[in-house]
């Protein structure tokens, strides 16, 4: 998950910290996502409980997106 927006080597621990939050819930986003594929379900797919799922790292990321944000913020305005 590279974007020219951000440093590729943050000095700061908090951005990187929300960083790796991204990238974690992006690509948990994604394989809980090609859990709903019709080649991938099967009977036993707990559809809820993937939606769930889905819910939960939409959130991861936009917490993680607003403490970029906050963070950015703050040492922009210094």
């Amino acid at each position: 998950l590279a974007s020219p927006f951000l440093p590729q080597k943050p000095k700061s621990e908090l951005v990187r910290t929300s960083l790796r939050l991204l990238t974690s819930s992006a690509y948990r986003l994604q394989s809980e996502c090609k859990k709903t594929l019709p080649v991938e379900s099967c009977p036993t797919t707990d559809i809820q409980l993937v939606t769930q799922q889905v819910i939960q790292c939409a959130y991861d990321i936009a917490k993680a997106a607003k403490q970029l944000v906050t963070i950015t913020t703050k040492e922009n305005n210094n």
